[in-house]
């Protein structure tokens, strides 16, 4: 064999074996990283790491001329570098909260729970007539800002009359953070209950995971007792039972099928592309010292949750989903959202207390719904009270999304209820129809 040849492979092998010594090293980092729930930043891992591999190079090199004893230490450099971006902040670590609106005022109520949380009201405008009871808007998240596409929707609402207010559960939007202990679906309920009781008795409309809260508020006596009518659309799971259901879904939706969206992503950068990774599939605690609450507000952004965006949308308007919301208005807090989810994962069966619920409520499925099918039908079967149902043809999970006439059609099913007119589409499905529904993969 030629010694070029031979030189070459030697040559291959030397770049391969070092390749393998860096990834070793990532792995060390990253199991470090899990092990000591990303402590110091990270730096403990990376410490911890460099000094591994320091003594390993050592010991390789023993033996060696002093230029062989250097070629070991090249993997270790490569590795620390790139180790050492997953522990560097690339954003502010303080909250940032998102620049005032320019068409509603910001309010900030302090309430008897000990949030802080930001208000926006929306009086009620036009020439028809006033509705005396506010509506209370529960936007989903958990832990979000209400989007300019939400906003707008209730600009909708107040022009049909209606005194409408909206706020930002703890830690979302320009509402003020709690320590990450202290997030929890139970939390979310009281405040609500404790946002009711500065309100007084209140119609609520609850989103998604806010729907989630309304729900549970059902079940509360104490708070349902400051409910008038609660319109629960498109809910998550209500209770840890129902978050092992692995049921079906709606119609197809536009994720992955949807363009990707536009915009910086901080999963690409290491940082947080480690951080929520492993926050994400359980690794990591969302009170982890890797990244911390503020900073991981900071840096995500709404093109990190673009096939979330996409799978609210029917997969007929793939090509033309909305943008949603501003880079200056988004908020998102990853970690305190799995906090809530998994608050809600751990909680007891609810099924028992809401049975009892008597307020007036009215269900909005979607046909293009995201959600497991079960979570939504189980609020169904097991709230005696649930006057309606209406499945909203055409629409995916954000039924009021701008997109031809979604929004006037939800705002008819929502106002028909409210006054307790007759609704725009049947009433189905019902508590009889669950089966079939289901059966029917509607």
């Amino acid at each position: 064999m030629p010694s070029s040849v031979i030189h070459t492979v030697r040559l291959v092998g030397r770049l391969l074996a070092a390749a393998a010594a860096v990834l070793v090293l990532v792995a060390v980092f990253l199991a470090l990283i899990v092990a000591t729930d990303g402590a110091g930043s990270g730096f403990a891992a990376w410490s911890a790491t460099l000094g591994i591999a320091l003594v390993a190079a050592l010991r390789r090199g023993r033996r060696r001329t002093w230029r062989g004893r250097l070629v070991p230490f090249l993997p270790v450099l490569v590795a620390a570098a790139l180790t050492l971006s997953v522990c560097v902040p690339t954003v502010p670590t303080t909250r940032r909260h998102p620049p005032a609106l320019p068409f509603v005022t910001t309010e900030h109520w302090s309430l008897s729970t000990g949030s802080r949380v930001a208000v926006y009201h929306y009086p009620p405008i036009g020439h028809g007539p006033r509705h005396r009871v506010p509506l209370v808007y529960l936007n989903g998240g958990p832990v979000r800002g209400i989007s300019v596409l939400d906003h707008h929707f209730l600009q909708r609402l107040a022009g049909q009359g209606y005194d409408v207010y909206a706020y930002e559960q703890a830690g979302g939007g320009r509402s003020e953070p709690l320590p990450m202990g202290q997030y929890s679906i139970d939390r979310s309920v009281r405040d609500l209950g404790a946002f009711l009781d500065r309100l007084g008795s209140s119609d609520v409309l609850g989103f998604s995971s806010g729907a989630v809260v309304l729900t549970r508020a059902l079940a509360d006596p104490a708070v349902a007792a400051r409910l008038h009518r609660a319109i629960i659309a498109e809910p998550g799971p209500m209770d840890g039972p129902t978050t092992r259901i692995a049921g079906q879904k709606g119609r197809p939706s536009a994720r992955g099928i949807a363009p990707p969206m536009t915009g910086p992503r901080s999963t690409h950068v290491p940082r947080y592309a480690v951080a929520f990774g492993l926050m994400r599939l359980g690794l990591l605690s969302p009170d982890n010292g890797l990244v911390g609450q503020a900073e991981g507000d900071n840096a995500l952004t709404a093109a990190d949750l673009g096939s979330d965006t996409a799978s609210g949308y029917c997969a007929r308007d793939a090509h033309r989903i909305p943008v949603e919301d501003t880079a200056r208005n988004f908020s998102f807090s990853a970690a305190a959202s799995l906090r809530v989810q998994q608050t809600v994962k751990d909680s007891p069966s609810i099924a028992r207390q809401l049975r009892r619920s008597r307020t007036p409520a009215m269900l909005m499925i979607a046909e293009c719904s995201s959600q497991v099918r079960q979570w939504e039908t189980t609020v169904l079967a097991d709230d005696p009270a649930v006057r309606r149902t209406q499945y909203m043809p055409g629409v995916g999970h954000h039924m009021w999304n701008g997109l031809g006439d979604n929004d006037e059609r939800a705002a008819a099913v929502i106002t028909a209820f409210l006054q307790n007119k007759a609704a725009p589409l049947p009433d189905y499905p019902t508590r009889s129809d669950i089966p079939a529904f289901l059966r029917a993969h509607r």
